[in-house]
């Protein structure tokens, strides 16, 4: 089965990441992961120059690759960060570096600041923004880029794509909604947009947006969409709650820092509609086998992978750092204040969609090792394959 971990704060020395259950035999090189981490920071945030500037990661690592294949051991990355020089004194590991004057004392509104240093008795925020904060997801990208490695082998492909920002959508400009999110056009447009939007007219209004907001000292949130094509029937289980692969991948969309809710298919869409609507009507043919013409479902029923393609949606908060802070309290003397300015992106909704695809890779791939098992990526694929051949003679 796959486990992972990962370590490091915002502002520390490194973040790291350690894999377990990665099949031997895995062609994976830090360029690999590299790609994914580039795609995470290449976007259009309302960012800061100096920001751009130190957070260009590169991963390096260190342990259970060699000749440029997985051996099974334990897979561990670290990515460094580049402005540690300008944080030692800040973010020491030494009581004798104490420093009163750095510890920031008025919480965020909408961020784990308060609720953070309230449950671990901490009189300094920074202690709970740190390992909080959206930086951390950078390791499960690195994380999700491995498991990427290992899905492509079996054709299994994951995408993702922004559908919103700040209220502006590209559902009135599209007419067949996410049915042509397979086409290369589709997927060329979404990855050469600095937003990720496959609509180059939308995607002007949405950088509007985000300048008008950054003027104004503001964020903004929207919403994007990870689909898994080429998913075989039969991932997850009906068997138990917390064996339902639609609950797996909700927890982990929903683990991400800033996403506050996650749909399947049609999700909250569908509750307004009729049966008749929404069930997705099932037909076979000798070629396909049992296949359906509509997707409402998402590609997951009763909890089980169905052979349609996954698709999910998550609606995301705006940022809570704000360069214009809303009311706070200090923690310290409890008088009224604004919040912490803590530099900060405008706009984080195209970044996290990587984020997304990374967290959706990871699930798929437990369910896959756990399913089809193999120490070896060549036993993998055998067992894999067996299966789909199982398939298509039911």
């Amino acid at each position: 089965m796959l486990r992972f971990t990962t370590a490091g704060e915002s502002h520390g020395t490194a973040l790291i990441a350690i894999v377990e259950g990665i099949p031997a035999g895995l062609p994976l090189s830090e360029d690999d992961i590299d790609r994914e981490l580039l795609r995470r920071q290449r976007s259009y945030y309302g960012r800061g120059e100096r920001t751009q500037k130190i957070e260009k990661d590169k991963v390096k690592i260190l342990s259970g690759v060699r000749w440029g294949e997985t051996i099974s051991s334990p897979i561990t990355v670290m990515i460094e960060n580049k402005d540690w020089v300008n944080w030692e004194k800040v973010m020491s590991i030494c009581e004798s570096d104490r420093d009163e004057k750095l510890c920031l004392l008025k919480p965020r509104p909408g961020h784990g600041d308060l609720a953070g240093v309230i449950k671990y008795n901490r009189y300094d925020i920074r202690d709970i923004l740190e390992r909080a904060s959206a930086r951390e997801t950078a390791a499960r990208v690195a994380v999700g880029a491995i498991c990427k490695k290992l899905l492509s082998a079996l054709d299994i492909k994951i995408i993702s794509y922004v559908e919103s920002i700040g209220g502006k959508s590209i559902i009135a400009e599209s007419k067949t909604g996410e049915k042509n999110y397979r086409g290369v056009k589709f997927y060329e447009s979404v990855e050469s947009s600095l937003l990720r939007c496959p609509y180059k007219e939308v995607e002007h209004e949405m950088i509007n947006l985000i300048d008008e907001a950054r003027g104004k000292g503001d964020t903004l949130g929207g919403v994007f969409c990870v689909i898994a094509c080429n998913v075989p029937v039969g991932l997850g289980s009906h068997t138990q709650w917390d064996l339902r692969l639609d609950g797996k991948i909700a927890q982990a969309i929903i683990s991400i820092p800033g996403v506050k809710g996650v749909e399947i298919g049609g999700g909250f869409s569908l509750a307004y509609k009729r049966g008749s609507a929404v069930h997705d009507e099932i037909f076979y043919s000798k070629k396909k086998g049992f296949y359906r013409r509509t997707n409402n479902a998402g590609g997951i029923e009763a909890g089980i992978s169905n052979g349609e393609d996954i698709i999910v949606r998550a609606a995301m908060k705006p940022i809570s750092s704000l360069q214009q802070p809303l009311n706070s309290v200090n923690i310290k003397t409890k008088e009224a204040t604004k919040a912490e300015v803590i530099r900060s992106d405008v706009c984080a909704v195209p970044a996290a969609s990587i984020v997304g695809e990374a967290m959706m890779a990871i699930v798929l791939t437990s369910e896959v090792l756990c399913k089809f098992g193999g120490d070896s990526l060549e036993e993998l694929k055998r067992n894999y394959k067996n299966f789909l051949t199982q398939v298509r003679k039911f």
